[in-house]
């Protein structure tokens, strides 16, 4: 009797835990991640710039939130993504000849021998998680991610032309599980091979026209001016003006002009030495225009969401792999840890779910150590990561959480800090020791440092002690 007694509520709640764990998981939402390549934060028109016009980009943010300190963890293509898809910096990894991983070269050559590269990766959790996987567009992953291998359903591999489509129709159709979808759109990359293609020689030329026909061909549409619109006026009113921090910084890091002068063919040394004022106003229109055409993309993308009437049942992420210089500091490109090249545009919108409208311009941001927590939160998995990153979840639906009050940044010739008062520290390492300290507060744009100033002694030491030993220990 005791027994019966004592089973029957003991199934009941049996019962109800089950019944709220189908209504849990029922709950989860699709994910869809919009990546673009080359992104600076600045660039959407949400982002307060009026020399482009990008509609689709503000839907998510105006609809959710936009973070204005969202940084990457390395600013070049595959270190950064691989950050993405593992939620670790890129100098976790060791290449093939145990070097630490911290240029596209190394990312590409990890080797597919340690645990965290077998299992530890968003495929692998959100496979368990029960979600159906699908990429499309750029990939540019070590062989351990690679999406086939990873079980993806590969819509793509091209990036500019169909993947929009491609990704429409996917969201369109009926789903019996819940989906995360990469769509990893290439431009406004394009950008790089203005500087590439004026600097070239004649036989890199003909390799160009060769191998990049597509991307030249949208470079050049880029850079073509308003119809009837005089060359005169098109500088006066339409074409953007060279930034404020157009000239180097002053007292610059010895090892940012080695970067500049290692290259084989010096287009990077070359748009800094030779490009006219005009040339770089150019380059900043066509940056412009190309990250507008990669808009019209992501509209594709969230208008068949809305037509699919999904959108109350999905999670939108947009972001960038890194950002580019775009003519500050007389530089194209990225690599270097200025404030252009390291911060993205980051917004998400779960239409029902998020507050909208939201703009946060306080916290910091890792895109590399926080997008995979935050996606495995939403799918209902645990995930082992950077203990540094944090799922986002809770600043997406408007709570108040303690939150990181510094940064680390990681770079091919240096590495940085950043703190949430605006105390920047970056340490180059290519051409010896180098050290800047930068104030984002008082001096935004980076034109100079405060490394030497008294002023600034207490804080030098603070940042230098978190860089040590807490960002990146033995450096």
């Amino acid at each position: 009797m005791m027994i019966g007694t004592f089973t029957r509520p003991v199934l009941t709640l049996l019962g109800l835990l089950l019944l709220l764990s189908c209504k849990e998981q029922s709950k989860r939402p699709n994910i869809i991640l919009i990546l673009t390549d080359q992104q600076s934060e600045s660039m959407m028109s949400s982002s307060g710039n009026k020399y482009l016009q990008t509609p689709a980009m503000d839907y998510i943010a105006h609809n959710g939130i936009r973070f204005t300190r969202a940084y990457v963890t390395n600013p070049v293509c595959s270190p950064s993504r691989v950050s993405l898809m593992t939620g670790r910096f890129p100098g976790f990894y060791k290449d093939a000849e145990g070097r630490q991983v911290r240029n596209n070269a190394g990312a590409m050559d990890i080797p597919a021998s340690s645990p965290e590269a077998l299992g530890e990766n968003l495929a692998s959790y959100l496979t368990k998680a029960g979600y159906d996987l699908v990429y499309g567009g750029k990939q540019h992953l070590p062989p351990f991610l690679d999406p086939d291998l990873q079980g993806f359903h590969v819509l793509t591999e091209d990036a500019r032309g169909e993947l929009a489509s491609k990704a429409a129709d996917y969201i369109r159709a009926d789903h019996d599980n819940p989906y995360f979808m990469t769509v990893s759109l290439i431009n406004p990359h394009d950008i790089c091979f203005m500087a590439i293609r004026d600097f070239a020689d004649s036989t890199y030329q003909q390799q160009l026209q060769r191998n990049f026909k597509t991307e030249l061909m949208l470079l050049d549409k880029a850079l073509e001016l308003p119809e009837d619109v005089s060359r005169e006026e098109f500088f006066e009113q339409y074409c953007p003006p060279l930034p404020p921090n157009f000239e180097p910084q002053e007292d610059e890091a010895k090892a940012i002009e080695m970067f500049l002068n290692r290259d084989p063919r010096s287009f990077r040394s070359g748009a800094r030495e030779e490009y006219t004022e005009e040339q770089w106003r150019m380059h900043r229109w066509a940056y412009a225009r190309l990250t507008e055409m990669v808009d019209v993309h992501v509209q594709e993308i969230l208008d068949a969401l809305i037509e699919s009437g999904k959108e109350e049942e999905t999670l939108v992420i947009f972001t960038s792999e890194h950002g580019d210089n775009d003519g500050s500091h007389r530089l194209e490109h990225k690599n270097v840890l200025y404030e252009e090249s390291v911060k993205v545009p980051f917004t998400a919108m779960w239409k029902g779910h998020f507050p909208a409208g939201q703009v946060n311009d306080r916290q910091l941001v890792s895109v590399g150590l926080d997008l995979l927590p935050t996606l495995a939160d939403y799918a209902g998995i645990a995930a082992v990561t950077d203990p540094r990153g944090s799922s986002l979840r809770p600043l997406f639906e408007g709570e108040k959480v303690e939150w990181r009050e510094s940064l680390g940044i990681e770079g091919e010739i240096s590495r940085a800090v950043i703190r949430e008062g605006g105390i920047k520290y970056i340490r180059y390492d290519a051409a010896g020791f180098e050290e800047r300290l930068m104030d984002l507060k008082e001096d935004p744009y980076e034109t100079t440092h405060f490394t030497q100033d008294p002023a600034y002694t207490e804080k030098l030491e603070k940042i230098r002690k978190e860089f040590e030993e807490y960002w990146f220990e033995g450096h």
